[in-house]
């Protein structure tokens, strides 16, 4: 009879109900994890005649899934202190290659292999856009993305300093101040360089840069030198950079010392001449002892930063972070990812922060979206609407019963 497969196409469409919302309720802790909803649509109809005013008799025959939607609005962004954890926070996708195919995913609960890659729980490798010599190329294919762990960085010789300092117009011919500067050789070995100004007339200082005796054996070249003041007491000679500084013949045999001294940040002159105490504002240098692998970071845009314990950084990728034109048309499959479909349109891969994309927010993981207290409002309905359409079989079967017992 009809009768039972309307109501069995009614049970079966609510058992498809109920499995969402009991796949909701069992994904209430997954990470990043968008709540799915279930839609029903009536069958096609049988016309059985006409009215007296020539209006269709129509008689359905049950109803079906028309489709699951999926509610990809953001879940809660919570701090966990792991830096290895990432969230966005907008609209995008972390890509991700799971055995050779491309996947996307809102769940940023990464981790780091024995060899560095940053990889899903899954296994699958977190893509991002390479870095060489510190500097991402966005237009380079993507590639996995790799922490140097376990490496040690080699030590990089200081090839620049840069000073800046105020010395005393008022002060007595004869006078001396010092700026020291913590420069390294090719070995890494720290020198404690120190740059002294002699007062020797108006608006003029002799400077001499030099390290601690013993430290190198050969005849320092371009070390001494006159600086020179107008009357606004404005840097005019030397201009620039004072070039190759050198201190040959080290004693641990590294490399001769070789630097330039930078005496311009962004046009101005970073010594000055006033009638202030003498006194150094800043000194830094771009050398760097060698160091292990000690961490990462990730900033907004996903570039991702490993740390040395020389606190020294080095930038060594950039995660990459995908959007499609209808999220509706992804299908999902597992572990927290979904693949793009004919529906859903091709991944469009960038960097976050641009094209629409979120940012990422590191040592950060998004919550689950499903609401529980609408759930259990959806269960009780889909419930009721099964145990309607099992009521709607008891009453067929009813009827059945008494049409045979009257053929007896």
């Amino acid at each position: 009879m009809g009768s039972f497969s309307i109501a069995l196409s009614g049970l079966q469409a609510d058992t498809t109900s109920l499995n969402t919302i009991g796949n909701n309720l069992a994904n209430l802790n997954t990470t990043a994890y968008k709540e799915q909803g279930t839609t029903f649509e009536d069958l096609f109809y049988q016309q059985i005649g006409t009215s007296g005013s020539n209006n269709p008799l129509q008689v359905g025959v049950g109803t079906r899934v028309s489709g699951t939607s999926t509610d990809f609005t953001q879940g809660t962004l919570l701090p966990t202190g792991q830096p290895s954890d990432m969230a966005l926070s907008g609209n995008g996708f972390f890509v991700v290659n799971q055995n050779g195919v491309q996947q996307i995913t809102r769940s940023g609960d990464f981790q780091l292999s024995q060899a560095g890659d940053l990889i899903t729980t899954s296994g699958a490798s977190v893509m991002g856009y390479p870095a060489s010599n510190g500097v991402v190329n966005v237009n380079a294919s993507l590639v996995p993305i790799q922490l140097p762990v376990g490496v040690t960085q080699a030590a990089q010789a200081t090839q620049n300093i840069s000073i800046t300092a105020n010395l005393n117009a008022a002060a007595s011919v004869g006078t001396s101040f010092t700026t020291p500067v913590t420069i390294y050789d090719s070995l890494g070995k720290s020198h404690a360089l120190s740059v002294t100004y002699t007062k020797t007339g108006s608006n003029q200082w002799d400077y001499s840069v030099a390290v601690p005796a013993g430290d190198a054996t050969g005849v320092p070249s371009n070390n001494t030198g006159t600086l020179t003041f107008d009357s606004t007491g404005t840097l005019v000679s030397p201009t620039g950079s004072i070039n190759n500084i050198t201190f040959p013949t080290l004693t641990d045999g590294a490399s001769d010392l070789s630097f330039n001294w930078n005496l311009a940040s962004g046009g101005s002159p970073t010594l000055t001449q006033t009638t202030a105490p003498s006194t150094t504002g800043f000194s830094g240098q771009d050398g760097y002892a060698s160091g292990n692998y000690s961490g990462f970071t990730v900033d907004q845009n996903g570039v991702v930063t490993a740390k040395f314990d020389n606190n020294h950084t080095q930038v060594v990728g950039q995660v990459a972070v995908a959007t499609v034109t209808n999220t509706q048309g992804l299908v999902r499959v597992g572990h927290n990812s979904f693949e793009t479909t004919a529906a859903s349109g091709d991944a469009v891969v960038g960097v976050a922060g641009t094209g629409g994309r979120g940012t990422v927010e590191d040592s950060t993981l998004e919550q689950s979206n499903v609401d529980i207290s609408t759930e259990f409002a959806n269960l009780i309905v889909a419930q009721r609407s099964f145990e309607a359409n099992s009521k709607t079989i008891t009453t067929f079967d009813s009827v059945t019963q008494a049409t045979l017992g009257m053929i007896r």
